[in-house]
């Protein structure tokens, strides 16, 4: 999920070790919710300024709902609100990341916490939609300015209003090791008929399927899908065609699919029977694939320490001329969204605008620097060589797409879109048809 990753395409070998935990391997975590009790808060300086809703006396408690259900993020989010000072008691309630995220209307519909993970695009926008958030610009009225355009255009409902603190984000991108081009004297595409020709030079040079992947869990191959249509037709033809705009029968949506078609012979055989981890292990071994696409936020945690200061990575190249490669990726951004039914609004607010500083998300990537923040005022300074990569790539794109899943409505991306990738890498002379199914099934969702 990166092939739009870092930035200019012959930066040099990532040369720093990067720990930390994905967003996705949450989905390994134990289901059940879990309170973080005994929260010992000390005073954060950048928390003590004067706003619109955090001056004055704020109290009571304030709960969070959060998918941070693997060990190291759940101890990094407890650092977090460890720091926070503000007079009210923060609690947070964990359930594992696939149960949230599949229990989520229920939740929102049922007696939901005052504040809680989730994400920008249609999935903070679907639910704002149905009156099930609290808009909150009087939050942004404070933390505005430390946020670029694109980002505050994320975080805004199709009412215009504001409804997510945004908190981290990460690129989607072509992983490959340093070591491995330079024993073979690869050098990185810069069209995709170059990387065409590098995965078959690849194979004759030992490596049966040159790019890994591992799509049992339904959503990777949407990184690929939603790359290829952005080269090919652009971000906005991509965004609308999310929100059918377009029918996935039309010609542009067909040759995704057929430009896609020509890669698939250099992939894992049986894919969608791995899991995601399992493509990032192949890769890692440098023996049967010698890059990966994928996001940041899955690779950077899940490579061996010896890899890790082989790790490099490149935007996925140029299609057509009219989108070169700093047009648009996938750089999705996860953040806070506040219930419609808080109990403690000013409280709430108070939080969220804690968890808009800098300060906060710096707490956070302290143990989990496979991401960055959000914010323009980050101290960039402390990040590792990959998040440098990842920042550059993300200042020098145009446009930002947030994942198919997040961009279109969750009930289509699951299971309509993740059959039909799955379809598709399974045979992929079948796209035809697997476009006319998705269109009859997209119109039927979008009523």
């Amino acid at each position: 999920m990166s092939r739009h990753t870092p930035g200019p395409s012959e930066d040099p070998a990532v040369q720093a070790a990067v720990a930390g935990i994905s967003r996705r391997n949450m989905l390994k975590g134990s289901a059940g919710a879990v309170a973080l009790g005994g929260v010992l808060p000390t005073l954060l300086a950048a928390c003590s300024r004067s706003s619109s809703t955090n001056s004055g006396s704020v109290s009571g408690k304030v709960s969070v709902g959060s998918n941070y259900s693997d060990a190291s993020v759940k101890k990094a989010f407890a650092a977090v609100v460890s720091k926070y000072s503000h007079g009210s008691e923060i609690s947070v309630n964990t359930v594992d990341h696939d149960t949230f995220q599949n229990d989520i209307s229920n939740y929102l519909q049922g007696t939901p916490n005052d504040v809680f993970t989730w994400f920008s695009g249609n999935r903070a926008k679907y639910f704002a939609k149905q009156g099930l958030l609290e808009p909150i610009d009087d939050v942004w009225d404070s933390i505005g300015s430390h946020f670029t355009d694109a980002v505050k255009a994320a975080s805004k409902g199709a009412d215009g209003k504001y409804y997510l603190v945004p908190w981290i984000n990460y690129p989607w991108v072509m992983f490959y090791k340093t070591s491995v081009f330079k024993k073979y004297n690869y050098t990185v595409p810069e069209t995709f008929d170059d990387l065409l020709k590098l995965c078959a030079q690849m194979k004759k040079d030992g490596f049966s399927s040159p790019i890994a992947i591992g799509q049992k869990d339904g959503w990777p191959a949407m990184g690929t899908f939603d790359i290829i249509n952005m080269r090919l037709n652009g971000y906005q033809f991509h965004i609308d065609l999310m929100n059918h705009k377009h029918p996935w029968t039309d010609p542009k949506v067909l040759n995704v699919f057929k430009t896609w078609q020509r890669l698939t012979p250099y992939y894992t055989p049986g894919g969608t029977g791995r899991i995601w981890e399992d493509a990032v292990n192949i890769f890692d071994a440098n023996k049967e694939s010698a890059m990966i696409f994928q996001g940041t936020d899955q690779v950077g945690p899940q490579v061996s320490k010896a890899g890790l200061a082989d790790l490099n990575f490149f935007p996925f190249p140029q299609i057509v001329s009219e989108y070169p490669t700093d047009s648009a990726i996938d750089a999705p951004i996860d953040g806070f969204l506040m219930s419609a039914k808080v109990k403690n609004r000013k409280g709430a607010a108070a939080f969220m605008e804690y968890l808009g500083t800098a300060a906060a998300e710096q707490t956070y990537l302290e143990s989990d620097p496979s991401d960055i923040g959000t914010a323009t005022d980050y101290p960039t300074n402390t990040y590792t060589a990959l998040q440098k990569k990842s920042v550059a790539i993300i200042k020098s794109t145009k446009n930002l797409a947030q994942f198919l899943d997040r961009d279109t409505l969750p009930s289509f991306a699951y299971p309509d879109v993740q059959n039909a990738m799955n379809s598709f890498l399974n045979d992929p002379s079948s796209y035809s048809s697997i476009c006319t199914k998705l269109e009859q099934q997209a119109k039927s969702v979008f009523v």
